[in-house]
């Protein structure tokens, strides 16, 4: 078997274990709750930015402080309450994706099943205390909010399934019959699915409540989310999970497939979690966000093709590429670039490949670089990733102007890597009209 030959066996084998990774119903799920409830994240983001950055500017002491109000508020519907708006979301999402006919009623569970392993009792430090105190009959930002997101995650999968597989068995079914409200009827007919799925999380938080004076939030936060978070949060981690998504994109399947399943939670848990400290005054903990990928890793759309089109403005002798570009331009100032990956095209062609994967990681290294010198800010703002890029950058880093200038560099030596393999690919094509 020839080198073409073994290299298209594993490109084949590659995308279908990909594909069905990114099929895979659960992750799917995840994938489309993340997407439906990403609206709330940017308008945290938004709050975040006046507050913080647009406030300040023209008001003082306690003027200001009335105004951040309105900030403040937003936080509170929107990050503050993360693990609760994503449960039931999941739920539904679950429940649409296995066809089951109630999905309103997966995602009441859902939500209903995270209230139940919410801790019974909290440590809370009054307004003008210096000592925490012990209260009941109340819940946490701390466990509804970002740091009980994934909490929330674990959940809405386990109790969306477990009430769609109970809801299935006919022996458990209430029918009351024909001449009754079908809301009435389909809410018999879930009804001791619903108490099975609910009881059932409430004798394990009884449990644990009782017996080990914990509880399901902390323990789903402590062995499940931050290990996984700090895997695929790491730098290595990160960039490689990035580069074969977008390796995939290369190839015709889109880089959400793998990037959407895998690092957008956690991402958007790191983005949440410095919205949340930047808002509070704190310390922003985090580099890696979905923002920063967002930010410098894709400028101009997945690939950064942004500096593709530049390139070929400048230096591109071939007409046909010169037309996709005129046509691409302007939705690339705002992130959208198939046109330009299919036009091009960019799929399928070795030569643009091997910037199209690398350009990101080389951008991010830069931006990461930067930050970790204290040369700019950390990302710390949720923005439409349809924002033009060095707006973006700005506004991410909650007004940081040198965020700008790591996105110049960044975009330079981007259209320099893109060049060489640029003029390859139009000698491919020269040589392919002669023959």
């Amino acid at each position: 078997m020839t080198h073409k030959g073994i290299w298209q066996q594993f490109i084949d084998h590659f995308t279908r274990i990909s594909i069905k990774i990114g099929n895979q119903i659960h992750l799917r799920s995840l994938r489309d709750a993340f997407a439906m409830v990403m609206p709330l994240f940017i308008l945290a983001g938004l709050g975040v930015l006046i507050n913080n950055v647009f406030f300040p500017l023209f008001l003082k002491s306690t003027t200001l402080i009335n105004f951040q109000t309105f900030g403040n508020l937003i936080v509170n519907g929107t990050l503050n309450i993360a693990g609760l708006i994503i449960a039931p979301v999941i739920g539904y999402c679950l429940a649409r994706n296995r066809h089951y006919k109630n999905p309103l009623g997966a995602a009441i569970v859902s939500l209903a099943g995270l209230i139940v392993v919410m801790p019974t009792t909290l440590q809370a430090l009054p307004v003008a205390g210096k000592h925490t105190v012990e209260i009941t009959g109340f819940l946490s930002y701390s466990n509804i909010g970002v740091t009980g997101m994934f909490a929330g995650i674990i959940v809405g999968l386990v109790a969306s399934e477990l009430f769609i597989k109970l809801s299935k068995i006919e022996k458990i079914k209430i029918n009351l019959g024909e001449n009754v409200p079908p809301a009435v009827s389909d809410s018999f007919l879930t009804l001791i699915p619903t108490i099975a799925v609910i009881a059932l999380l409430a004798i394990i938080s009884a449990i644990l409540f009782v017996g080990f004076h914990t509880d399901l939030i902390k323990l789903i936060t402590t062995i499940i989310q931050e290990p996984l978070r700090k895997v695929n949060t790491s730098l290595p981690g990160f960039l490689l999970i990035y580069t074969v998504g977008n390796l995939l994109f290369g190839f015709g399947i889109h880089q959400a497939v793998i990037n959407g399943t895998l690092l957008d939670p956690v991402l958007l848990i790191n983005t949440n979690k410095n919205m949340q400290a930047f808002a509070s005054g704190e310390h922003v903990p985090y580099i890696i966000t979905s923002v920063f990928r967002d930010t410098f890793g894709m400028m101009g759309g997945t690939g950064s093709t942004i500096c593709l089109l530049v390139a070929t403005f400048m230096f591109s002798r071939i007409k046909p590429s010169r037309e996709v570009a005129k046509l691409s331009i302007v939705p690339g100032i705002f992130n959208i670039n198939e046109p330009v990956i299919y036009g091009y095209p960019i799929v399928f062609n070795i030569p643009l490949l091997i910037p199209f994967v690398l350009t990101p990681v080389i951008s991010l290294l830069i931006a990461y670089a930067a930050t970790v010198l204290g040369f700019m800010n950390r990302t710390v703002v949720l923005v439409p990733w349809t924002t033009p890029p060095l707006i973006n950058g700005f506004l991410a880093t909650g007004g940081d102007w040198r965020a700008v200038v790591v996105q110049l560099i960044s975009f330079t030596v981007g259209v320099l890597f893109y060049i060489p393999f640029m003029k390859i690919s139009e000698q491919v094509i020269l040589r392919q009209q002669k023959n």
